[in-house]
């Protein structure tokens, strides 16, 4: 089970601090890596790769402090955001040299699976010069997976890729993950978080915002509203009765939608008591759709908060 624990970590660049005191677990599995342009990410995933030193704090794994111990970087793959690629080699020399720089005893058949693991064998012989940012970053995937390791950085993968290219990467790191490997991600496309990570972490302006699974993030933000789509027999009566219990805020008739958009500000009053408020009064209900349980509803009020 390899943890990479952040504790207490900040850094700062001059009178710039890029991490303000973040302590974080990242454990086996898929986790996103989530916040604003500049809120950190970057600088937080170079610390765990062993790039940048922590000005305070540590950055562990296993116990093991990862900044000057080549020994983690047997277990540890990175996939950085920055496009500082050898142009002048193939994409198997790129991913060879990796191979042998980890002095793994057959480097040739470990680059060859790394390679055909990304499906680019086809390219494998076509200079990096010649990449689209797509393949750029699929045979970066390549270099990072040569030497087979249970931990996976990756900032932004997806950038560049085309959908069945994206596809296929997040049904890869799926699989690493459900094998046990600790696998982070950075994306600013939530849509792919939300497909992909069963937990997440957000940082924002530098600081450790919220961290778990993002419906369980949503329920404890008691002080926004739950917003719920309500479909039933009877719209108007169903508003009435709901409007009179403590747990509704706000009620609005959608005539676009013909449904009620409800605001509960008790969430679990509110789940027990819909049901028995619409069976009292001999309403069915049709459709009970939460409206602002996506990650990009969260992400969004957490940014904002």
């Amino acid at each position: 089970m390899t943890t990479i624990r952040i504790d207490h970590v900040s850094r700062w660049f001059g009178n710039v601090v890029a991490v303000n005191d973040v302590t974080m677990d990242i454990g086996p599995g898929v986790t996103g890596l989530l916040g604003p342009n500049g809120a950190g990410k970057s600088t937080l995933i170079n610390m765990m790769g062993g790039f940048l030193a922590p000005s305070t704090g540590s950055v562990t794994l296993d116990g093991a402090a990862i900044w000057r111990n080549e020994q983690v970087y047997r277990e540890i793959g990175v996939v950085p955001e920055r496009e500082a690629m050898y142009d002048f080699l193939t994409g198997r020399e790129f991913v060879l040299a990796n191979a042998e720089l980890h002095g793994l005893p057959d480097a040739g058949e470990a680059a060859r699976r790394a390679l055909a693991t990304v499906e680019m064998e086809y390219a494998q012989d076509r200079k990096v010069s010649t990449y689209s940012k797509g393949m750029r970053q699929r045979v970066k995937m390549a270099s990072a997976l040569v030497h087979d390791p249970s931990v996976l950085l990756l900032d932004e993968p997806f950038n560049g890729m085309d959908p069945r290219q994206r596809m296929q990467l997040m049904e890869l790191l799926r699989r690493m993950g459900a094998e046990g490997r600790t696998v982070l991600f950075s994306s600013h496309i939530l849509e792919e978080v939300e497909q992909l990570a069963s937990h997440i972490e957000v940082v924002v302006a530098g600081r450790h915002a919220a961290s778990g699974d993002f419906r369980r993030i949503r329920r404890l933000m008691t002080d926004r509203p739950h917003r719920y789509l309500v479909r039933s027999s009877d719209d108007r009566a169903l508003a009435a009765a709901l409007i009179a219990d403590p747990s509704t805020a706000g009620i609005e008739l959608d005539w676009s939608e013909r449904a009620l958009r409800v605001q509960a500000i008790d969430f679990a009053r509110f789940t027990e008591q819909l049901p028995r408020i619409a069976r009292e009064h001999g309403i069915r209900l049709l459709t009970v759709s939460p409206s602002d349980e996506s990650l990009e509803s969260v992400f969004s009020y957490l940014v904002t908060a």
